[in-house]
């Protein structure tokens, strides 16, 4: 039975984490949690009443009769826990406070992780990123800090999106590149790739202003 029990604690705990994480209010997620218990026993309950009078008939009316009064007993105590398990949907169960205590221990672990994971990417995987790259704008990105990056972009031959990785506000369209993987200028660049607002493909840069998006 020790293993139906450590199941049922697994399954009761991680039944108030899905519903905590739905928005489900703790007293209510107790009520439904509660009438699931209670309606368990009753339904074990039930089955035991129907052994009434199922005594062998081979082993005499002295076993017959314990037999039936085993059968009330179980059934009363059924019956007390059903009682016992519904009346806690007014009240907080040792559930959701295990539960309380465990997301606040997770959550605790999840800020060390996310501080440690962050520390690492700004401290080892930044660095070896190159200016003006898809790779160092996805590091960025990840880091929360690809504000301040132009937005245009544009599709390769290969049918790839590239976005530009400069500086926002940084495009004029009189400032060519000298050849093709030279100095971007105005232009702009990511990576190999470098190009302008009137390509076909391309989303020209634009810079949100007074609430509005303006083209550059």
């Amino acid at each position: 039975m020790s293993q139906y029990q450590t199941a049922g604690t697994n399954a009761r705990l991680k039944l108030f984490a899905l519903l905590a994480a739905q928005g489900v209010p703790v007293s209510e997620a107790e009520g439904l949690v509660a009438a699931l218990e209670a309606g368990a026993v009753a339904g074990a309950q039930c089955e035991v009443v129907e052994l009434d009078g199922m005594a062998p008939a081979s082993q005499g009316p002295a076993f017959a009769d314990g037999w039936d009064e085993g059968v009330m007993a179980v059934s009363e105590a059924l019956v007390g826990i059903a009682d016992r398990d519904w009346s806690r949907r007014d009240g907080r169960s040792a559930g959701a406070t295990e539960l309380a205590v465990h997301l606040s221990d997770v959550r605790q672990r999840e800020r060390v992780d996310l501080v440690r994971l962050e520390a690492f990417v700004r401290e080892t995987v930044l660095p070896r990123t190159s200016p003006y790259t898809m790779k160092r704008r996805r590091v960025l990105e990840a880091l929360g800090e690809a504000g301040g990056l132009c937005t245009a972009r544009t599709v390769n031959s290969d049918g790839d999106v590239i976005v530009c990785t400069l500086d926002a506000g940084h495009y004029d369209p009189d400032d060519k590149p000298p050849f093709e993987g030279g100095k971007p200028g105005g232009w702009h660049k990511a990576d190999a790739s470098i190009w302008c607002d009137s390509f076909a493909a391309s989303t020209p840069h634009r810079l949100a202003v007074a609430g509005e998006e303006v083209g550059r």
